[in-house]
């Protein structure tokens, strides 16, 4: 359900969406089957992985640059 908000000009009409409206349309989204699980060549290890191998050298990188002079 949305709710329609009154606007002085006729002709145009825009929609907003509360709060209750938005959390159902959310729930029902993820509620559907489908799109399961990821690409069959992603491998979870590998994306951990290479996600922590950037974090750390993001960290190295920063850690270089705040040194205390």
């Amino acid at each position: 359900m949305v709710e329609v908000s009154a606007r002085p000009q006729p002709g145009l009409v825009l929609p907003t969406m509360s709060l209750h409206t938005t959390a159902q349309s959310l729930a029902t989204l993820a509620a559907e089957p489908g799109h399961e699980g990821g690409h069959a060549s992603l491998s979870p290890f590998v994306t951990g992985g290479g996600a922590l191998f950037i974090l750390l050298l993001l960290l190295w990188i920063t850690t270089r640059f705040n040194r205390d002079r």
